[in-house]
């Protein structure tokens, strides 16, 4: 007698509810995975809020750092532990911007007053310590920035300050 297959209805009625969660479990993980790579897109390429444009500006290289020399060297003189103590120094300023190095040259004497004014009211004590020396070159940017922006240009356009000589007596 040949095999025949029996049917059991209660075996096929529990395979088909397995079969339709095995396929929600599948669309929802497709649906979670299109998804996440829709959200993916959307940073990477902006938004329409300005992002993407942000990231492109990012990823263009910078131009050439171009320094000016705030020649002489500034020499001040201020108390400390009551003698009469003198600080030289000698300055540069560190920008991209072309236009802001006519600025500063332009400048000039405005920079080297306010900068004067900045050296000359340090205590020695305090720029004789490598972060009092930090702060002062800190304090050098924002004055140099704020001669800047008062003269028209764009205070950002100052990146940096450099201190290429600090002398303490």
């Amino acid at each position: 007698m040949a095999d025949v297959p029996v049917l059991n209805p209660a075996a096929d009625a529990d395979a088909a509810p397995n079969k339709s969660k095995k396929w929600l479990i599948i669309g929802i993980a497709a649906f979670v995975v299109l998804a996440g790579g829709g959200a993916a897109a959307l940073m990477l390429m902006g938004n329409g809020n300005g992002h993407g444009k942000k990231e492109v500006k990012a990823k263009q290289p910078l131009a050439p750092p171009l320094y000016v020399a705030l020649d002489p060297p500034f020499v001040v003189n201020f108390e400390g532990e009551q003698l009469v103590r003198f600080l030289q120094l000698t300055v540069q300023v560190m920008t991209r911007d072309p236009a802001t190095v006519e600025l500063l040259k332009a400048n000039d004497p405005v920079v080297r007053n306010d900068l004067l004014l900045l050296f000359a009211n340090q205590k020695s004590e305090v720029v004789a310590a490598r972060a009092g020396k930090e702060k002062l070159r800190a304090d050098t940017l924002t004055a140099i920035r704020h001669v800047v922006e008062t003269g028209g240009g764009k205070a950002d356009h100052v990146e940096q300050v450099y201190f290429t000589s600090f002398v303490m007596q």
